[in-house]
């Protein structure tokens, strides 16, 4: 590989390649998926580094973990014993008792290791209930390919119980656990507690990552069921700085059949880098017309901007659904 300061992963695989087997085994099981996945490309890389190139990346290593303290190692040990010292067993278990914070293995951490079809051959025949809490504790990606592979008929409602979960006893998260067989090695990477998952932003993400075909019969589903939940969830699931993601052509048809009026207001709560790309798709002239119209305007309430940023998604929409433009991201499927 090319001579120069090794950074990141690269850095890392120096480092993880002096250690024998067993200790690299050690540190890759206290690492997330993609971090892993991320290492070993990283890994193959760097085996035929240099000398020189070694040394830089122990000097990183080095010059990091001077500015590092060890006062979070053993923390819960040491207050424990702190406590006793200065309270007495009796009195300082029942103080901790009181201060510690909750802990329980979270065992479906192990979900993140497992293909989506392993997932669905364990919940498959499971409670809708079920499927939407595990879909609730998979990062949006894995969930999207999880549902698009459970049957169709019970798509909608694991998607509205995802968007209408709220917090899952700890019973039901032991019941749910005890589905899946742990391998010690999936065990030796999992730790941390529980925390509350679902909500329509979760859904939203979700429904973001599937064929557009499912997500219009999902929708539909949805809105019969419960208008509010499905609305909540189509406004999350794109939002006005999302027109970032579109081409600039089919953002300057979006702005050729949006009000001027409506415009200044929605662009008022815009970010710089999206306020700059609709004005890079008009003229120079209307676009100066709209910045003068909004500097002279001054300071307007959150809700009007908010009202007309969902015009415009509305508007947004409703040219998708037409064909005239197309949502970044949300493309059809081709074959």
């Amino acid at each position: 590989m090319p001579e120069g300061t090794l950074r990141g992963s690269a850095a890392a695989a120096v480092l993880l390649m002096l250690f024998d087997e067993d200790e690299a085994a050690e540190i890759l099981s206290r690492l997330e998926p993609e971090e892993v996945r991320q290492l070993g490309y990283a890994m193959y890389d760097v085996a035929d580094v240099e000398v020189d190139e070694v040394n830089q990346a122990l000097d990183q290593f080095v010059h990091k973990a001077k500015g590092r303290t060890t006062i979070g190692y053993g923390a819960s040990k040491h207050i424990r014993g702190a406590m006793h010292k200065a309270l007495g067993p009796e009195r300082a278990d029942t103080m901790l008792a009181k201060i510690t914070p909750p802990t329980r293995s979270n065992k479906l951490a192990m979900l993140k290791w497992m293909e989506p079809a392993e997932i669905v051959s364990v919940i498959e025949m499971e409670h809708p209930q079920i499927m939407a809490i595990v879909l609730a504790h998979l990062d949006a990606t894995a969930a999207a390919s999880v549902l698009q592979l459970l049957p169709s008929d019970v798509q909608d409602d694991v998607v509205y119980r995802v968007a209408t979960l709220g917090p899952v006893s700890s019973e039901a998260i032991d019941d749910l656990e005890q589905l899946f067989t742990l391998s010690p090695a999936t065990q030796a990477r999992i730790g941390g507690g529980l925390t509350r998952r679902g909500g329509t932003s979760d859904a939203a993400a979700i429904m973001n990552n599937i064929r557009k075909d499912m997500e219009q019969r999902i929708i539909k589903a949805l809105n019969k069921r419960d208008k509010q939940v499905a609305q909540s969830i189509e406004d999350e699931m794109f939002v006005f700085e999302n027109l970032l993601e579109l081409s600039e052509k089919d953002l300057g048809a979006l702005m050729r059949s949006v009000d001027n009026e409506q415009l200044v207001v929605a662009l008022k709560g815009a970010s710089d880098m999206l306020r700059t790309k609709i004005l890079g798709c008009m003229s120079a002239r209307a676009a100066q017309s709209i910045e003068d119209e909004m500097e002279e305007r001054g300071p307007m309430r959150l809700t009007d901007v908010l009202e007309a940023q969902k015009a415009i998604i509305a508007e947004a929409r409703g040219m998708a659904d037409d064909g005239a433009i197309l949502l970044g991201g949300r493309s059809d499927d081709y074959v």
